[in-house]
């Protein structure tokens, strides 16, 4: 061993590796506290959601924002939310357009235009049939979509897809004697030459 150099002792790498260790919990010990923050964070959302009595009066609200908004059916796919939002301006002050679009991004070609006051939706209503971009636009006040109340529609069969009922395989019935023939009855096996 050389002058200069200094040796180790298995003390002083065990207190390296006990300092190494301890950083590491702490920042284990940092980065728990932060997700159980998130948790809680988001436990407190989901619970006001569940909640029933803010379900009620989240359903209290969307019906009195439903009160106060229209469905404009028949809009053209290159409008914008600004352009609805101009042509029905004079009705009253819009609060809020939506124009609602498929998994694409693609316009569906109708929208919903909420007002601030009610009577903005009466004023709207006359505007049915009026023209923009065009297009005759359908103009209905807005309804309100209550959870599990979809109506039952049992299927229709369709002609198209084969089978007419769901049951098992019977297969189609011949007559005996081939399709509008009437059996005749067999005379004896003599012979005759005027038959």
């Amino acid at each position: 061993m050389k002058e200069g150099d200094v040796e180790m002792s298995p003390a002083d790498s065990g207190e390296a590796e006990l300092d190494d260790m301890k950083k590491r919990l702490k920042e284990m010990e940092d980065e728990a506290a932060a997700l159980r923050e998130m948790q809680a964070k988001v436990e407190r959302e989901m619970g006001s959601v569940q909640d029933p009595t803010n379900a009620a009066a989240s359903q209290a609200n969307k019906e009195e924002i439903d009160s106060r908004s229209i469905f404009v059916g028949n809009v053209d796919y290159s409008c914008t939310p600004e352009e609805v939002q101009q042509h029905f301006q004079s009705c009253g002050t819009v609060n809020r357009v939506t124009i609602r679009t498929d998994k694409y991004g693609q316009p569906k070609g109708y929208a919903y235009v909420e007002f601030l006051e009610p009577e903005a939706v009466q004023e709207a209503l006359l505007l049915n049939e009026s023209e923009l971009h065009g297009r005759q636009l359908k103009v209905t006040a807005k309804r309100t979509n209550v959870p599990g109340m979809k109506q039952y529609r049992p299927r229709r069969p369709n002609p198209f897809m084969g089978g007419r009922f769901r049951g098992p395989f019977m297969p189609p019935f011949y007559p005996p004697y081939g399709y509008g023939k009437i059996p005749r009855f067999r005379t004896s096996m003599r012979y005759s030459p005027y038959y």
